[in-house]
């Protein structure tokens, strides 16, 4: 394809472009951070858990808006923010990014998507106060992520509403 009549003649000849020389070292991780060995990532305490296109969990967040049952004093944005700690959880259990199920079944775990019992929103009201502001509880969200028993994420949303509906107690692994 020939230049435009109006582009110099001479503009093109000019290399813009060179390759860096090639490095006759291997790379290693061998900075602070970098992990290395069998582990393929820490895990531990407020670590939390990783896993792709964790941001998506945000948007998906923006479909329950206005919608969740809360009790007096309840916030909403306090409510989503602890739901979004648990879904991303399952979503990085399950190996991949999060999908409107994993807040649905966060959201009914905690009893959001419908009337809850006085009991459960006792326990969540102190759980959830003031989540959504993340850089000063982050712990609070880790920890209400950590609440969740592994089975109860690996599980259906069909089956947690269903063991939600006979109590609320069992999803969350707590004995009656």
């Amino acid at each position: 394809m020939s230049a435009p009549e109006f582009v110099p003649a001479g503009a093109m000849t000019d290399k813009v472009y060179q390759s860096p020389p090639r490095r006759p070292q291997q790379w290693l991780a061998d900075r602070p951070g970098d992990v290395v060995g069998e582990v393929v990532q820490p895990t531990g305490p407020a670590l939390g858990n990783q896993g792709p296109d964790q941001g998506y969990v945000l948007k998906l967040s923006s479909q329950f808006a206005g919608s969740l049952v809360l009790a007096p004093g309840e916030h909403e944005a306090d409510a989503i923010a602890g739901a979004c700690s648990v879904a991303l959880r399952r979503a990085s259990i399950l190996g991949r990014g999060p999908v409107v199920d994993d807040l649905r079944l966060a959201l009914t775990i905690f009893g959001y998507l419908s009337e809850a019992p006085a009991e459960l929103v006792t326990f969540r009201r102190e759980m959830f106060d003031e989540v959504h502001h993340q850089v000063i509880h982050y712990r609070q969200a880790r920890d209400i992520a950590d609440l969740v028993p592994e089975m109860t994420l690996r599980s259906s949303v069909g089956s947690v509403e269903a063991d939600h509906a006979v109590d609320w107690r069992g999803p969350l692994g707590l004995a009656t």
